[in-house]
């Protein structure tokens, strides 16, 4: 029995090759069954592709169907049974809604209003999931039994098909080249191609003539479809009612005065409270009593030590100071001529740098460069 198996596998390959290398032609069926054999080949393709678009559909976001795939392939070896739902994207902008809304304060219209649209995208996603169940139920499961049970029966009566073809071209080709083979066996594979090729007809056309069932799966996807979009609808509503409501709210609220709050209303003390206070230590405070000063003509010798103290110590008036002093010639510098210099006035050599916003030379109080 098992030589007789193998003896065959090896009339498959050789008619294959031969058909494929040699040219030789096999047996040729009807156009009514090629059509039907692309027509059930169509079919493979759809229901595949239909059941991966249709999950694509349900649960857009691809990273969170690896991990719902991975999460699941990781119970299954584990043999501990884990659910992983879907994170609907209403619900994930619903929860964060929510999260700030309450974060805010029910005080605010603004976070009452993000806690409503919250709520509503929480329903929202709730319907979403109603949704998945139910085309999963009526829409993905059959597709998946007509792909694991008919298609798969189909399928396999013409792979059958096909391999009895070969042998039993194989043995036509072989008797006719003159081989020893004897009629009853050449009829043996003649009745089993027979058979193949009636089960793969009869298969092939129950599978393309089962419209009823295969409209009545798309009906239930549409209707699905249109509920979800109804309740969503409702949703919608109520929420852009009650968003109305709190606008008008908004805007017939009386406006609330604001006035910013100091420093001292806060009891925060200041620099200058901290330098009166003496709160740097020892040092004194950088500001002095003002002192009483005389008129600015009475400025005394500023080639003292303290510059602060120069106006108390005058100047001894000057033999001739009454008699002009002669002025060399000068090259008059530009259009305007140099004034004189000032009787008794003597240049000091420091910088003129202000103590506290006072002139050491003058006592006046002034911005000197």
């Amino acid at each position: 029995m098992a030589f007789a198996g193998l003896k065959k596998q090896i009339n498959k390959a050789n008619q294959y090759v031969t058909e494929k290398m040699g040219g030789a032609e096999g047996t040729k069926l009807d156009l009514d069954f090629v059509e039907m054999e692309r027509k059930t080949d169509v079919t493979c393709e759809l229901v595949e592709e239909l059941q991966t678009k249709t999950k694509e559909f349900l649960q857009p976001n691809p990273a969170a169907r690896a991990k719902m795939s991975a999460v699941k392939g990781i119970s299954k070896l584990s043999g501990q049974a884990k659910s992983n739902t879907y994170p609907q994207p209403e619900g994930v902008l619903g929860d964060c809604m929510l999260h700030y809304g309450k974060k805010l304060g029910e005080d605010s219209i603004f976070s009452q209003c993000l806690v409503e649209m919250g709520e509503a995208l929480k329903q929202m996603a709730d319907v979403k999931y109603s949704l998945d169940d139910n085309i999963k139920q009526s829409f993905l499961e059959p597709l998946h039994h007509l792909q694991t049970k008919d298609l798969k029966e189909v399928m396999h009566h013409r792979k059958k098909l096909q391999g009895r073809r070969l042998d039993f071209d194989c043995k036509r080709r072989r008797q006719a080249k003159g081989s020893h083979i004897p009629d009853d066996e050449i009829r043996h594979a003649e009745d089993k191609f027979a058979e193949s090729l009636q089960l793969a007809q009869i298969g092939m056309f129950n599978l393309l003539d089962n419209d009823v069932e295969q409209v009545a799966q798309l009906s239930f996807f549409a209707e699905g479809l249109l509920e979800y979009h109804q309740q969503c609808t409702e949703i919608l509503k109520e929420l852009v009612s009650t968003l109305m409501e709190k606008k008008d709210e908004a805007v017939n609220r009386p406006k609330m005065e604001f006035v910013p709050k100091t420093l001292a209303d806060l009891h925060i003390e200041g620099i200058h409270d901290l330098n009166n206070g003496r709160r740097y230590g020892s040092t004194q405070s950088l500001s002095r009593p003002r002192q009483h000063l005389p008129p600015s003509s009475s400025v005394g010798d500023l080639s003292s030590a303290d510059p602060l103290k120069a106006w108390e110590m005058p100047t001894p008036p000057r033999a001739n100071a009454h008699r002009p002093q002669p002025q060399a010639h000068r090259p008059q510098q530009g259009l305007w001529p140099q004034p004189a210099p000032v009787p008794g006035f003597k240049p000091h050599p420091a910088p003129r740098n202000q103590v506290n916003g006072r002139d050491p030379w003058t006592g006046d109080f002034g911005f000197v460069c």
